[in-house]
């Protein structure tokens, strides 16, 4: 058995870097991949749909060309080019993280499944078929999370898409209908409908994104209805059943009444689960939650001393920047001694459908449940002049406001580059920068960003 002064299980966004740097930093280490480096994000998940996305945009920006005078005719939604350029960056990504990982000293990169055998024990049954067994003191559980897909009968029998599959698409379906009404599935959904989808999503809950605002949730709805796709909520999948030819039927339960909808292809895409079955961990004493996420501490340790989970294997937002930032936190904490907690950061996300959906802090609602006193600043942007001069007008900026100190405590942009202007008042928010200064702070013109003059001008001191 050989000895490790770490293992590093899984290479995502906390993995890799963690392996890296704890190698620099004179500790022998090993990472263990089961099959690509770079995880769920360079994989399956931002890089490659964030990529396809953006050929949707040109698709949808082609055919709603001429309200700016160009008219395109004709123009055509080529889906194997569009796979290639996404697997090219993906792999280019991929591999560019492998080179780096290999040449790092002090790292070995193993390929393989790993299992714990004890308590700080791990077998790896290798991609070539052998098994090596390994140990170390400081143990890192950085393997993520895969499609989660609930059990409804004839599910399995009538070939479902997932988040990953579906980006292996060469031909784009007739009628896709989505079963889930949150981040993931609408931005595939939007993304077949500018291909030429007909697109259909069924969400179970009473709105899509109900995390979110109410009115986020109606204005979101009102922007993908006006794209012609259809949105039913409050509406439940029972039965799937594929017929000769290809075709699915699917019944659901539309606010308590059985409907049947026919479609071509089934998209997944009610959420996700933690890769940490297979693990063992009961061999090694470390709890899990009765979904499966790995329970930690404020500084990311389980209940076994010396083995941390990082990313989506453990409760909380599961997004890239969010594992990232573990890293960031056990390294500094393990090797410069400091004294870093994941309590109280801050969780900036962003959706991309088109237009963004941007967002940090808290939301209005959930002010009203903490029953906190705040004011909201809310701003079309049909009243933003550069939303205006590139002729889209969809959405609007909001921030959750504290009166007495007048500190921004939370943002939300639905809206074009809603992402980037939802990252300018983040930084006020972490620079404590009030409303009232940026009300009269100059601002290039005419960025989105300068609007955020307008969108604090309506509020009273």
């Amino acid at each position: 058995m050989k000895q490790y002064d770490a293992i590093i299980i899984g290479s995502g966004q906390a993995g890799g870097p963690l392996a890296k740097k704890l190698a620099a930093a004179g500790k022998k280490t090993v990472l263990i991949e089961k099959r690509w480096v770079g995880g769920t994000c360079i994989n399956d998940g931002c890089t490659p749909t964030k990529t396809m996305v953006a050929s949707a945009k040109m698709a949808y920006m082609a055919a709603n060309s001429a309200p700016l005078g160009v008219k395109i005719k004709n123009y055509i939604v080529d889906l194997p080019k569009i796979k290639k350029r996404k697997d090219d960056i993906a792999h280019s990504a991929r591999e560019g993280n492998q080179r780096s990982l290999e040449k790092t000293q002090n790292l070995e990169l193993i390929f393989g499944e790993a299992t714990f055998t004890g308590e700080k024990t791990v077998s790896i049954k290798l991609n070539s078929g052998r098994t090596k067994e390994l140990k170390a003191d400081l143990i890192f559980i950085n393997t993520g999370a895969k499609p989660f897909i609930p059990e409804i009968e004839g599910l399995n029998e009538i070939g479902y898409l997932d988040s990953t599959s579906i980006m292996e698409l060469t031909e784009v379906p007739d009628h896709l209908v989505v079963v889930g009404g949150n981040y993931i599935g609408l931005e595939f959904g939007q993304m077949f409908r500018r291909f030429g989808s007909k697109v259909t999503v069924i969400e179970k809950s009473g709105r899509i994104v109900s995390r979110e605002d109410e009115d986020v949730s109606i204005e979101l709805t009102k922007i993908l209805e006006a794209e012609k796709i259809k949105i039913l909520t409050n509406t439940t999948s029972t039965k799937f059943k594929k017929k000769a030819g290809g075709k699915i039927t699917i019944t659901v339960l539309n606010g308590g009444k059985e409907e049947k909808i026919k479609c071509s292809h089934v998209l997944m895409a009610v959420g996700r689960t933690p890769q940490s079955k297979a693990l063992n961990l009961d061999l090694t004493g470390v709890k899990v939650d009765e979904k499966g996420y790995i329970t930690v501490n404020d500084k990311l340790e389980t209940n076994v001393k010396g083995i941390y989970a990082l990313g989506d294997v453990k409760p909380g937002p599961a997004f890239t920047h969010i594992s990232y930032n573990d890293y960031t936190i056990v390294y500094r904490n393990l090797i410069e001694k400091q004294n870093l907690s994941i309590k109280d950061r801050p969780v900036p996300y962003c959706m991309f459908t088109d237009p963004q959906l941007g967002h940090v802090g808290i939301s209005e609602s959930e002010a009203k449940k903490q029953g906190i006193k705040y004011k909201v600043a809310k701003l079309p942007m049909a009243h933003v002049a550069r939303a205006i001069e590139t002729g889209d007008t969809r959405g609007f900026m909001k921030a959750i406001v504290d009166p007495d100190t007048k500190k921004i405590l939370g943002a939300t942009v639905l809206g074009p580059e809603g992402g980037e202007i939802m990252t300018v008042l983040q930084m006020a928010m972490e620079g404590g920068i009030t409303y009232d200064r940026i009300r009269y702070c100059v601002f290039a013109h005419p960025l989105y960003s300068e609007s955020l003059n307008n969108l604090f001008l309506g509020l009273e001191d």
